[in-house]
Order: C-alpha cells, then sequence, then structure tokens
C-alpha cells in the first residue's frame, strides 16, 4: 500500500526512500528483540535456573492477569534440564591448534543439528513431518507462483489490448513543419521528414521504421518504447533529448550531432500507467489480506485448525479454476484479492498447526525446515509460472488448482491440535 502512494506521489524518483521505508520494520524489529526475554529452554540448557523460573513466572502472571486471576501462584514442581548434544566433548585450550579446536565445535554443532534435525523424521513426529512438507509445498508453490504471474497477466492483457489500437501511418512526407504534441501508440514506416524541428514533444511507443530524416531537430524530447528501425539520419541536431544509442535500431547517422544527452528514465506515472497499475494491482491484492485475517482469528478456535487449513486451500484452488473465464482486467483482479483473502487464512492456520505438533526440543527445528522448503517452492513456483506469462492460462490454472486442492485434502488428515496439550 504505501508503494502504491508513493509512487504515485514521487513518481519514479523515489527507490531511496523506498528502500529506506521498507527497512524500517526489520529495523523496529531488532530494537523490539531488545525488549524480548530469553526462551527459558535456553536458559536451562546453560544452566540459568533462576532467570529461566523469573521468565515463566512473567508469563504466567501476565495471563493470569489477563483471565482476571491474578492471585494465582506460580509454582514449579520439577524442572527437567535438556540434553546438551555436546556435553561429551571436552575442549582444552592447551590441546591442538586454535583452528582445529573451532573445526571440531563447528563440528560438533552441526552433527547436533542433523541429529535434532533427523528427529523430526523420527516417532511419532514422522507422519505429521511428511503431511506438512506436503501442504507447506502446495500452498508456498500456488501462492507465489500465483502472486507473479496474476499481475504480468493482467499487465499482459493490457498490452494486447493498448497493441490493438495501434495506428499506422505509411509513405508520409512532412517538410518544414513543426511537430509540438505528443505521439502515442504509433507505427510509422516508409516516411521523409525534410527540415522538419521536433519540440518539446513525448514520444510514448513510437516506432519509425525505414524513414528518412534529413536536416531535422529535435530538441526537449521525452520518449517511452520508442525506437527508430533501420532509418536514416542526415545533418540532424539532437538537443537536450533522452534518445541514446539504443534506440537507433540498425539506423544509420551521417553528420549528426547531439547536445545535452539525458540517460536514465525520464518518464512519470503520467506517461507510463503500466508502471503505475503494477502497484495498484499488488495494494489490492495486498489489500484483499485484511479481511482474511480478521476471519482466521475470529474463527480459528471456533471452527478448528484443520478445517480452516483444508476449506481455505480447497476454496483457493477453486478460485483459481474460474481464472479461466477471466478476459477483463477487473475480473482478473476481483479474483487476485478473492485468491489472497482465501489463501491467508491457510497460511495462518497452518502456522498454528505446525507448531502445535511438534514438541518443545523438535519445534524450531521442524519449523526451519518447513520454511526453508516453502522458499524454494516459491522459487520453484516462480520460475514455472512466470515462464508461461504470454503463452497460456490453461497449465497455470490447473496446476495451481491442482496443487491447491490436493494439499488441502492432505492437510485435512493432520491430527486435530485444537484441544491438544503442547508436548
Amino acid at each position: 500500500g504505501w508503494s502504491f502512494s508513493m509512487g504515485s506521489a514521487y513518481q519514479f524518483h523515489s527507490w531511496r526512500v523506498f528502500v529506506i521505508v521498507c527497512a524500517l520494520p526489520c529495523v523496529s524489529s531488532v530494537v523490539a528483540l531488545t525488549f524480548m526475554p530469553e526462551s527459558p529452554r535456553f536458559l536451562l540448557e546453560v544452566g540459568k535456573h533462576d532467570e529461566a523460573w523469573m521468565i515463566l513466572k512473567q508469563i504466567h502472571d501476565t495471563n493470569m492477569r489477563a483471565r482476571g486471576q491474578p492471585e494465582k501462584v506460580f509454582t514449579v514442581n520439577r524442572i527437567k534440564t535438556p540434553k546438551q548434544i555436546d556435553e561429551l566433548i571436552e575442549i582444552q585450550s592447551d590441546t591442538g591448534t586454535w583452528y582445529r579446536r573451532c573445526f571440531v565445535r563447528i563440528r560438533t554443532e552441526l552433527y547436533g543439528i542433523w541429529l535434532t534435525f533427523m528427529r523430526c523424521f523420527n516417532y511419532p513426529v514422522k507422519d505429521n513431518t511428511i503431511k506438512l512438507t506436503a501442504v507447506w509445498f502446495t500452498l508456498s508453490f500456488g501462492y507465489y507462483g500465483l502472486s507473479v504471474w496474476f499481475p504480468d497477466v493482467i499487465k499482459h492483457l493490457q498490452s494486447d489490448e493498448y497493441a490493438s489500437r495501434v495506428k499506422h501511418f505509411r509513405n508520409e512526407e512532412v517538410s518544414h513543419f513543426i511537430f509540438n504534441f505528443t505521439l502515442e501508440n504509433q507505427i510509422h514506416s516508409n516516411g521523409e521528414y525534410i527540415n522538419d524541428r521536433f519540440v518539446m514533444m513525448k514520444f510514448k511507443s513510437v516506432t519509425f521504421e525505414d524513414s528518412l530524416f534529413k536536416n531535422c531537430v529535435f530538441e526537449d524530447i521525452t520518449s517511452l518504447n520508442t525506437y527508430f528501425r533501420n532509418c536514416t539520419f542526415m545533418n540532424t541536431t539532437f538537443y537536450n533529448t533522452d534518445l541514446e544509442q539504443y534506440k537507433f535500431v540498425d539506423s544509420e547517422l551521417i553528420n549528426c550531432t547531439f547536445f545535452h544527452i539525458r540517460t536514465g528514465c525520464q518518464i512519470s506515472f503520467d506517461d507510463d500507467y503500466s508502471a503505475y497499475w503494477i502497484y495498484f494491482v499488488n495494494f489490492l491484492g495486498t489489500l484483499a489480506v485484511l479481511p482474511g485475517n480478521i476471519v482466521s482469528a475470529l474463527l480459528m478456535d471456533r471452527i478448528g485448525r484443520l478445517t480452516m487449513l483444508g476449506g481455505s486451500m480447497v476454496l483457493s484452488g477453486i478460485s483459481c479454476f474460474f481464472l479461466w473465464f477471466g478476459t477483463s482486467e477487473s475480473m482478473m483482479i476481483g479474483m487476485l484479492c478473492l485468491y489472497n483473502g482465501l489463501t491467508i487464512s491457510a497460511w495462518n492456520s497452518l502456522d498454528v498447526i505446525t507448531v502445535e505438533l511438534y514438541p518443545t526440543d523438535r519445534r524450531a527445528t521442524g519449523f526451519g525446515f518447513l520454511n526453508a522448503l516453502c522458499k524454494a517452492a516459491a522459487v520453484l513456483g516462480n520460475l514455472i509460472f512466470g515462464s508461461l506469462v504470454g503463452i497460456t492460462k490453461a497449465i497455470p490454472i490447473l496446476l495451481a488448482s491442482t496443487v491447491l486442492v490436493c494439499g488441502g485434502l492432505v492437510g485435512l488428515r493432520l491430527p486435530d491440535t485444537r484441544t491438544q496439550v503442547l508436548m
């Protein structure tokens, strides 16, 4: 949403401001982490039992006050200290060299990580890990794949509609004329322009082909998607324009002069509405997530995690199928909003289920593994869906619908954790 509003206000020149504002959440998170208490489990592992007890007491007292029971006293019957994976390895300062000590320490840590990771595939969580892997992969593949595909397809529809309105001008012969207006979406072929002046103009999606420019002047020109193909320029002057060398494709310039050539992007959103449209589409898609978050927060404990996960993914897959009938920009944007609103409920419920299915000693490792798999699926989805833009709609729609429905059906096979005590 911010990118949309800032883009319309600052146009293309705000990327530094945009990057700074995007970095603010990360900076805020770092600041907030300084006020976060340390994990009680970690404190127990390093032998700081009193600090772990105080943090648990703080959590207990906060929860009891929220329940209206501030008088309830926090008690601990026993403390079970987690086994440290490297407690059997002692590295003395006078044994070996420093790099050997570092190597042994790193190897021990990696071995401990590997053992914890493999425990995610042992009883009693092996079956859950396999099912969660399928759900995380399918949801990420479909969601991120379509997130890239949606804006590109809408832009492709716009491009096709824009190209259908192109105007062709052939065999023009213009001499001693002053062009001082905007040319847009035009193709000029086999023309001759003698002693003409192009002053204070904007060229927007204009192509000159096999044309001759003789004794002409181009002054204060701004261009977008404009090219001169196989053209000849004789005794022509270019002053304060953005017509760089790459815009002259297979063209011949004879005795031509360039002064004050402007480099970089000179186009605003008013000139190139497609750039503004990309922000707008993403803004609407992101805005549609808000009601989905509210609904999932209110209904998570009422209808259950599994019902929300499976139902959201199946409904998302069905909504994808209706994209087949999307022939206009407004219809595609509406389906994008519906899809995002449905899918976010699946993400929220999947996060809760994943946390509640793993015991404490494997929770972080299992969640991290599934998130890494999620990113791999996102990259794969971006590559596959992005390569099909402008080629066919059938494959992306059927692929996304299939994987989402299958993932939702697998998610319904997971155990219900609504009333389950965390391990």
